[in-house]
């Protein structure tokens, strides 16, 4: 079929072959697989590890994901049958691609930004519901710290004020006492002093008498 092989690189090559105007079929069938030895393997459709079907109407194909370094044997056919060895090529894949190496790094790097970023926003997630807890329990502890100390000085003021009122009724009636025991008939002269018009009418009645 004069099938050639171009354009090889570490993970792509470029197959090209003549249009067949004998192809009854609606497709091309390549076939490819690595490691080929013709002395071990025979050529088998069971035996190569891809196969792509191409339309007709195109006489070239790019295959891709290959590996570097690697021989492979390559063929094509117009029909789904079992190639023969003048329709096979065998290759070597290059190094890896420079681009393509850039291209793997640069995805590297960029999963390890992006996992990276991840981490940190879940950790500062973390970080945030903690320091929002604490000061939550912090303004928690402070309010019922607050009510206990007015319950402590309403308490006091409670008990000052009870003690100050049973202070000064025992110093009233100790005065009292000490009233009472100063003067016994206090009450008595105090009585009579405030009710003078008891005093004056026996009086009156004995000057009229004598009269």
């Amino acid at each position: 079929m004069g099938i050639t092989i171009q354009n090889i690189t570490g993970n792509t090559a470029m197959v090209i072959w003549p249009k067949m105007a004998s192809c009854v079929d609606s497709f091309y069938s390549i076939m490819y697989h690595p490691n080929w030895n013709s002395m071990l393997s025979s050529y088998s459709r069971k035996s190569f590890q891809k196969e792509e079907r191409v339309p007709t109407s195109r006489s070239s194909f790019v295959v891709e994901n290959l590996t570097p370094l690697t021989r492979y044997i390559m063929c094509v056919t117009c029909q789904s049958a079992n190639p023969s060895s003048d329709q096979c090529r065998v290759f070597n894949t290059l190094e890896r691609d420079p681009a393509s190496a850039s291209n793997t790094k640069k995805e590297l790097a960029l999963g390890i930004w992006l996992t990276s970023s991840i981490l940190l926003l879940i950790i500062a997630a973390i970080l945030l519901y903690g320091c929002l807890h604490l000061l939550c329990r912090r303004r928690r502890e402070r309010l019922q710290e607050q009510n206990r100390t007015s319950k402590q000085d309403s308490g006091e003021a409670w008990t000052k004020s009870v003690a100050y009122t049973s202070e000064e009724f025992r110093r009233q009636r100790q005065v009292m006492q000490d009233t009472e025991e100063k003067h016994p008939g206090g009450i008595q002269l105090a009585t009579i002093i405030e009710n003078p018009s008891a005093c004056n009418e026996p009086v009156m009645s004995t000057s009229k008498s004598h009269e």
